[in-house]
Protein backbone atom coordinates (compact mmCIF):
# COMPACT_ATOMS: atom_id res chain seq x y z
CA UNK A 1 0.00 0.00 0.00
CA UNK A 2 1.51 3.31 -1.03
CA UNK A 3 1.77 6.26 1.32
CA UNK A 4 -0.40 9.32 0.97
CA UNK A 5 1.23 12.39 -0.43
CA UNK A 6 1.41 15.62 1.56
CA UNK A 7 -1.23 17.12 -0.73
CA UNK A 8 -3.60 14.23 0.06
CA UNK A 9 -3.06 14.66 3.80
CA UNK A 10 -3.60 18.41 3.53
CA UNK A 11 -6.82 17.90 1.56
CA UNK A 12 -8.15 15.51 4.19
CA UNK A 13 -7.24 17.94 6.98
CA UNK A 14 -9.06 20.76 5.21
CA UNK A 15 -12.16 18.59 4.75
CA UNK A 16 -12.16 17.66 8.44
CA UNK A 17 -11.84 21.30 9.51
CA UNK A 18 -14.61 22.26 7.08
CA UNK A 19 -16.83 19.52 8.52
CA UNK A 20 -16.34 20.83 12.06
CA UNK A 21 -16.82 24.48 11.14
CA UNK A 22 -19.93 23.89 9.03
CA UNK A 23 -21.30 21.53 11.70
CA UNK A 24 -20.76 24.17 14.36
CA UNK A 25 -22.45 26.79 12.22
CA UNK A 26 -25.44 24.50 11.59
CA UNK A 27 -25.65 23.70 15.31
CA UNK A 28 -25.59 27.39 16.16
CA UNK A 29 -28.35 28.17 13.70
CA UNK A 30 -30.57 25.38 15.00
CA UNK A 31 -29.97 26.40 18.62
CA UNK A 32 -30.72 30.06 17.82
CA UNK A 33 -33.89 29.12 15.97
CA UNK A 34 -35.17 27.08 18.91
CA UNK A 35 -33.96 29.28 21.78
CA UNK A 36 -34.51 32.63 20.05
CA UNK A 37 -38.14 33.01 21.09
CA UNK A 38 -37.11 32.70 24.75
CA UNK A 39 -34.86 35.71 24.28
CA UNK A 40 -37.28 37.71 22.15
CA UNK A 41 -40.39 37.23 24.27
CA UNK A 42 -40.95 37.30 27.99
CA UNK A 43 -41.36 33.59 28.64
CA UNK A 44 -41.37 31.80 31.97
CA UNK A 45 -38.00 30.54 33.27
CA UNK A 46 -39.15 26.93 32.92
CA UNK A 47 -40.04 27.45 29.29
CA UNK A 48 -36.70 29.17 28.67
CA UNK A 49 -34.79 26.27 30.23
CA UNK A 50 -36.82 23.77 28.23
CA UNK A 51 -36.10 25.63 24.99
CA UNK A 52 -32.41 25.79 25.89
CA UNK A 53 -32.23 22.03 26.48
CA UNK A 54 -34.21 21.18 23.36
CA UNK A 55 -32.14 23.64 21.33
CA UNK A 56 -28.94 22.12 22.67
CA UNK A 57 -30.01 18.59 21.82
CA UNK A 58 -31.20 19.55 18.35
CA UNK A 59 -28.07 21.64 17.79
CA UNK A 60 -25.83 18.72 18.77
CA UNK A 61 -27.79 16.46 16.44
CA UNK A 62 -27.43 18.96 13.61
CA UNK A 63 -23.67 19.13 14.26
CA UNK A 64 -23.24 15.37 14.13
CA UNK A 65 -25.39 14.99 11.02
CA UNK A 66 -23.65 17.82 9.16
CA UNK A 67 -20.14 16.64 10.06
CA UNK A 68 -20.98 13.05 9.11
CA UNK A 69 -22.47 14.20 5.81
CA UNK A 70 -19.37 16.17 4.89
CA UNK A 71 -16.94 13.46 5.98
CA UNK A 72 -18.93 10.71 4.26
CA UNK A 73 -18.29 12.45 0.91
CA UNK A 74 -14.51 12.16 1.31
CA UNK A 75 -13.09 10.21 -1.59
CA UNK A 76 -11.83 6.82 -0.52
CA UNK A 77 -8.53 5.70 -1.88
CA UNK A 78 -8.47 2.10 -3.06
CA UNK A 79 -6.42 0.21 -0.54
CA UNK A 80 -5.44 -3.26 0.38
CA UNK A 81 -8.74 -5.14 0.65
CA UNK A 82 -7.11 -8.45 1.62
CA UNK A 83 -7.19 -10.15 -1.79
Amino acid sequence: MERRSQADRDAITIEIVYAFISGGFAAGLVFAAVYGPALAFDLSPTTGRTLAVVGGVLGATAFVLRAAHVLWRLPHRPGNDGR
